[in-house]
């Protein structure tokens, strides 16, 4: 097959969808603006859906080795006492036991792996200009030649350069939801293996998770847009971080020592991103880039899911690239719509807004398991 594809973004969905077009017989190139591969970034989940594709792509043995043995997500007060706890069982995803959590940063790298013998990088690179005609995309970069390509994928996430260019500002599409989040590795076993440990002040959340031996932690706070925000302004972002969490209980001391000396720290808006359309003509969007908003790791579960789908309509029809986009975004959406949906049910869990918030949802958190027992019990 004759048909070169241009993906922009080396995240979960720019990797799974590289494999895949790869896979089918394309010819794929993708352009990543980092220098290199991500380090940091949330646990995340591989679920319902994704199960089947990472399987099918032969990466499920090394997901199993790098993931984590969670299974209970534990709430502490400022003593380190636990007060309350969920198994995790509870957000399965349909797949069961076949499902995995992981680093970002390790799933990521490794869907990367299994695409780089068949699919060229350009790394330090992003697109600068698209031009689209009925026979094709040409593409200007910032640093390589321009290009021509039969179609141009954006998986490239929340601030999509894809997005801007071919459909329009970013202000059209994505919407702040009241939140921040950060992430960083800590580099040093932290508790127990099996569980994630979350300790809450009203409106703010310091959650460590540990991924074997090495832990990560996540700061999220609630807070209007933050005027002159800029989401590559590491200075900022630690700024923004010790500005939201000033009191030093719990572990909060030690953990704040690390943001400021933290050379890869993750950082942005957690923003609702929705577009009327994911596809014009020859360009489409796939994961954050096309939609998100997900706390509970569902965003790589989507992004896989989505890539793949992608990658089977366009080997259906690759004469017919814009009609191949559409019947994705038909097929896609729905399990998307569907996911967005639960933020807010998220955002009461994982970071309420009051100390009385924090009381109700450790109280409904210690009855969780016994009315799920009940649920199973009636439907058994």
């Amino acid at each position: 097959m004759d048909k070169k594809v241009l993906i922009s973004g080396a995240g979960v969905g720019g990797a799974t969808a590289a494999y895949w077009l790869a896979h089918k017989g394309f010819d794929v190139t993708v352009v990543e603006r980092a220098a290199t591969e991500r380090s940091s970034g949330n646990p995340v989940d591989v679920k319902g859906p994704a199960v089947e594709v990472v399987e099918k792509m032969g990466v499920m043995p090394r997901l199993r080795e790098v993931a984590s043995a969670v299974d209970r997500m534990t709430f502490v007060d400022a003593a380190g006492r636990r007060v309350a706890g969920v198994p995790l069982r509870m957000f399965q995803g349909g797949a069961g036991e076949r499902e995995v959590e992981v680093p970002r940063a390790d799933l990521a790298s490794i869907l990367l792996d299994a695409a780089r013998d068949r699919v060229e990088f350009l790394w330090g690179d992003t697109i600068t200009d698209l031009s689209q005609d009925a026979a094709g995309v040409d593409v200007g970069f910032a640093g390589a030649p321009p290009a021509r390509f039969d179609a141009v994928i954006g998986a490239d996430g929340l601030h999509s350069a894809v997005r801007r260019l071919a459909f329009g500002p970013e202000q059209q599409f994505v919407r702040h939801a009241g939140m921040y989040v950060a992430t960083l590795p800590i580099g040093v076993p932290f508790g127990d293996d099996t569980e994630v440990i979350i300790y809450n002040t009203p409106g703010r959340a310091v959650s460590i998770h540990p991924t074997k031996g090495h832990a990560i932690a996540t700061f999220m706070f609630r807070g209007d847009a933050v005027p002159g925000y800029d989401h590559r302004d590491l200075a900022q972002h630690k700024n923004l971080v010790a500005e939201a969490f000033p009191d030093a209980s719990w572990r909060l001391p030690e953990l704040l020592d690390q943001v400021h000396t933290a050379e890869d720290l993750y950082f942005d808006s957690v923003s609702r991103v929705r577009a009327p359309h994911w596809s014009t003509g020859r360009i489409g969007l796939v994961g954050d880039a096309a939609a998100a908003v997900s706390l509970f790791g569902d965003g790589s579960t989507l992004a896989i899911a989505g890539a793949y789908r992608l990658a089977e309509e366009l080997s259906q029809s690759p004469t017919d690239i814009a009609d191949a986009l559409r019947r994705y975004e038909t097929g896609h959406r729905p399990l998307v719509d569907s996911k967005q949906q639960g933020f807010r049910a998220a955002r009461a869990m994982l970071l309420p807004g009051t100390r009385t918030g924090i009381a109700l949802r450790n109280t409904a958190a210690r009855l969780a398991p016994a009315l799920a027992g009940i649920r199973r019990t009636r439907t058994a």
